[in-house]
Parts: C-alpha cells; structure tokens; sequence
C-alpha cells in the first residue's frame, strides 16, 4: 500500500503541476490564458476516453505489468512537456499524458480486489485515496521550490526543471511496480502454501 500511495501521488502530481508551471510557462511561451486552459483541461478529455480500454487490457495482461506501463509513459509524457514550444506540442503533451494515465486509479482498485477482503476494502481504499492530500501537502512547496532555485540552472526554465524532475520518479516507480508486485495471491514470492491457502479462502469467502 506505501507504494501505491507514492504512485499515485506522484500521478497526481504530474497530473497539476501544469498549474504551478502556468506562472513562468504561460509568459514565456506566449501562451493566451484560453490556450492555456485548453491545454490543462484536454489532459481529461483522453483520461475520459481510454480509462474504460485501458482497464480491459490491465484485465488481460495482469495488473502489475499494466501499471507499470503506465507509470513509466506518463512519466516520460510529463518529463517531455519540457520541450513543448508551441501550443500544437502543449496540446498534443497533455493529450498524451491523459492517455497514458488513464486507467491507474481504477486500475489500483481493481488490483486490491485480488488481495484484500472486502471487508477491509473501504480501509485499503480509503488509505490509497490519502495520497491526494498528501500531494497537495507537499506537492505545492515541492514545485515552487524546484522553479524558483533551478530557474536558469543548466539554461533551462524553473517550469522546465519542473516537469523533468516531477516526470522522472514516476518513471523509477514504474520499474519498481514491475520488479516488486505480483499479480494473484498465487504468485506471491514472500507467501509460503499456508499463508496462501488462507488468503485465498479470505478472499473467495
């Protein structure tokens, strides 16, 4: 549960950052403030679109593959956005970052149905679902701190930093859901037969 609260808090926050970016990035590009909502919001509209196939193919390929596929091309999504020069690039970046992370939250939902009761789900759930405050506790002061002292660092933009270094640990999460999680109670490394036989009568009951 620690990493999927870290995963999602890093979705989240690679989800609106562009909002702490907006106070260098929008002057800088010469981005009109409707551009610029544009931009931000289209990020939902393919979120909308591909959550319920993303989900399908999480149901075929298995859970842990599937967010970590997520994990690492929302990160690289998010870490490209540094590059965006042009309101075409802005749009199609925050697109494709909508795409990419469609299906992680249902995706985690359906993930704790294979391994908690549901007698302890709204628990599990409600624990998983801190990480929004948690990004917002730590988020904001994060990011004004990554643009105010890296601005001009390397010759690149506070807002440029920003979304490389709010893009690369997803990328790291990504690798460590895929080397750390198992799918099924069946597959767990760190369950000898017992313990599975009793988790999984736990869980058809």
């Amino acid at each position: 549960m620690p990493l999927f609260v870290a995963c999602f808090g890093m979705a989240y926050l690679d989800r609106v950052n562009i909002s702490f970016a907006k106070l260098q990035m929008q002057s800088e590009l010469g981005l009109s403030d409707a551009a610029y909502g544009l931009g931000a919001s289209i990020f939902f509209i393919s979120y909308l679109v591909f959550e319920i196939p993303s989900n399908m193919i999480l149901a075929r390929v298995g859970s842990r593959l599937w967010i970590a596929r997520i994990m690492i091309s929302w990160g690289i999504a998010s870490a490209l956005m540094m590059f965006v020069k042009t309101e075409v690039w802005f749009y199609v970046l925050r697109f494709l970052l909508g795409m990419f992370e469609a299906g992680f939250v249902p995706g985690a939902v359906y993930y704790f149905t294979q391994w908690f009761p549901a007698k302890q789900r709204g628990r599990i759930n409600s624990f998983f679902f801190t990480s929004i405050a948690l990004c917002g506790i730590l988020g904001g002061p994060i990011s004004g701190a990554i643009m105010k002292y890296m601005d001009a660092v390397g010759g690149m933009h506070g807002w440029q930093w920003l979304f490389l270094l709010e893009g690369i640990p997803s990328v790291v999460l990504g690798f460590v859901v895929m080397a750390w999680l198992d799918d099924r109670v069946e597959d767990a490394r760190w369950l000898n037969d017992d313990e599975k036989r009793i988790l999984t009568a736990s869980l058809e009951a």
